[in-house]
């Protein structure tokens, strides 16, 4: 096996997760534990967040569906208060992890699910940070984001597009993103894929840098 190009997610590998934000919010409001990601992954194709991130909704439709949704399962959350908590910092560490792997000569692409209010440059917490996040978009060889190309992560096809502007196999690709169900379709076309854990993306540098066979 030969990797020639390493995939990234942004949000979770080069920031912070918004499920880390979704447990304090949660835990703040006497939530259920993952009752949010619960409500997402519920109707993980055809809900409310998936529909945003599609940009087949408007921001005021998911303001409501999201909170029917919520109410539904138990506990009402707006559409908006989501939104809040899509505040991330950015972790410095694997933004230098990206530019070795640029200078070690990989192909490089980033497959983010964001909504077309709140692109990955508008989740960081951080407005001194601008620069720094057009700096790491501009190490990427492709960038696909879900409200742009009416595709997200998990579905299958999201992958297949980038290997094809990449021009590579899925097999000659690492995938790295901190949600199983975004990795799961990646490693079954045959990706190699990293989970980045909350809270701390050293571990999945070390298992990029052993794989990539690029010494730290």
């Amino acid at each position: 096996m030969t990797i020639k190009a390493v995939i990234f997610d942004f949000g979770g590998v080069f920031t912070t997760s918004p499920v880390e934000n979704f447990a304090a919010y949660e835990k703040e409001n006497g939530l259920p534990d993952r009752f949010i990601g619960g409500v997402i992954k519920a109707r993980l194709h055809y809900g409310a967040f998936a529909q945003f991130e599609r940009a087949e909704i408007s921001r005021e439709e998911f303001d409501r569906a999201f909170a029917e949704e919520t109410r539904a399962a138990g506990h009402e959350v707006a559409g908006s208060t989501l939104l809040s908590m899509l505040t991330l910092d950015l972790y410095p560490e694997m933004i230098a992890a990206l530019r070795r792997v640029k200078e070690r000569g990989f192909k490089t692409g980033c497959i983010t699910n964001n909504m077309p209010t709140h692109d990955s440059a508008a989740m960081v917490a951080d407005p001194n940070a601008m620069d720094t996040v057009a700096e790491v978009f501009a190490l990427f060889d492709h960038v696909i984001e879900s409200s742009k190309a009416g595709v997200r992560k998990p579905e299958p096809k999201i992958y297949e597009m980038m290997c094809n502007a990449l021009g590579v196999r899925p097999d000659e690709c690492v995938f790295i993103d901190d949600l199983g169900v975004n990795l799961k379709p990646a490693r079954a076309m045959g990706m190699t894929t990293i989970k980045a854990p909350y809270g701390d993306v050293i571990p999945a540098i070390d298992a990029l840098y052993e794989t990539l066979s690029i010494a730290d």
